[in-house]
């Protein structure tokens, strides 16, 4: 009996041994019924594509010229969706000598105006509220000096106010009733709060010596946010209510930019030093995965408003295309790739269509 009983227990041991020793996998999500839209910027090519993951998988459905000046390369780089969704943005970084962001109807992607603004103006956010725009002036020449962010009214793409935060502002990104903006100070290592109705800075938070921060994201419905520490391999979480940062997070090499998603369950981070994308649980501040891309320097990302798709743009290097990488966010799995225009960059999501 006693014997019987011992070889009982180490075959149970064995097997488990054995099974803790395979890989796990996660069943890729089949195709869904319905269709993703998003905008993706390739800065090299004077082009913004739409891009859709659905049930016949990953496309490119359209691609748009833009730029005023077919002899040079304008970079479109930021780019946004109004809340709406009539109307799409892009801001182009380069002009003579300033930069300019560009209105387009979503129904017909036919340019409907634009508006000049600071030096390399780069990512911008529209306002449900008063439908105002702000845009961050990046201010990438010369000599470094504090830059702006630019208010438009985006009606007659009218700039009406420009506000003074610091150097190298980027990641612009507003609170959810669009009375707040968030941005971040690349060379002073800040989060930026502006007042948006009254366009002026209501707070500062220094994030640490030596600290680049190069994205903000919008503040969750618990009044959470995240920075990315691009050359610390950190990301902050912010209590935007306490002011303070409540937890970091230690990351691949070069987080870059960032979602969270509508569940505020995960946050999605490009880690574009490091060719990969991290997957981090927020309830217990876990990454769960992190998933290399196909080709090097992944760029922004955006989550679709259901929480279950992540859209990637990769720059690529050289002659090499840029792609479009898409992710379902419940398994860290990638279900879409599709190549677009050379420095896939900014990239912004429409719309969920049947």
């Amino acid at each position: 009996m006693v014997l019987m009983l011992w070889l009982k227990c180490a075959v149970i041991s064995f097997l488990a041994l054995f099974l803790s020793s395979l890989p796990v996998f996660s069943a890729e999500p089949i195709l869904p019924e319905r269709s993703y839209y998003v905008y993706v910027c390739a800065e090299s090519d004077d082009e913004v594509a739409i891009v859709r993951y659905g049930p016949n998988g990953t496309e490119v459905v359209k691609t748009i010229s833009v730029g005023l000046y077919q002899a040079e390369t304008e970079a479109p780089h930021g780019i946004n969706v109004d809340p709406n969704g009539q109307y799409w943005y892009v801001s182009l970084a380069h002009g003579f000598p300033f930069g300019s962001v560009h209105k387009y109807a979503t129904d017909t992607n036919h340019w409907v105006g634009d508006v000049t603004l600071g030096l390399f103006p780069a990512t911008l956010d529209i306002s449900a509220t008063t439908g105002l725009m702000y845009v961050v002036n990046f201010d990438l020449h010369g000599v470094m000096a504090p830059s702006t962010i630019s208010a438009v009214e985006v009606e007659t793409m009218t700039e009406v106010a420009r506000i003074s935060t610091g150097i190298m502002p980027h990641g612009s990104r507003l609170s959810r009733d669009g009375t707040r903006h968030y941005s971040v100070n690349m060379m002073n290592a800040e989060l930026v709060e502006v007042d948006a109705l009254g366009f002026e800075v209501n707070r500062r938070l220094f994030l640490g010596d030596g600290v680049q921060p190069t994205w903000v994201t919008r503040p969750t419905a618990d009044g959470l946010l995240y920075v990315a520490g691009n050359n610390v391999s950190r990301i902050f979480e912010i209590d935007v209510h306490a002011w303070r940062v409540r937890r970091t997070f230690k990351t691949g090499p070069g987080p870059y930019n960032l979602d969270v998603s509508q569940d505020g369950m995960t946050l999605v981070a490009t880690y574009k030093n490091g060719s990969s994308i991290g997957f981090w649980d927020l309830s217990t501040g876990v990454e769960r995965a992190r998933v290399e891309s196909t080709r090097t320097l992944p760029h922004g990302v955006v989550i679709s408003p259901n929480s279950l798709y992540a859209f990637v743009s990769v720059e690529g290097v050289g002659i090499e295309p840029g792609t479009v990488e898409v992710f379902h966010v419940p398994t860290a799995t990638r279900v879409g790739i599709v190549d677009v225009g050379k420095q896939a960059g900014g990239i912004a999501f429409w719309k969920i269509e049947k």
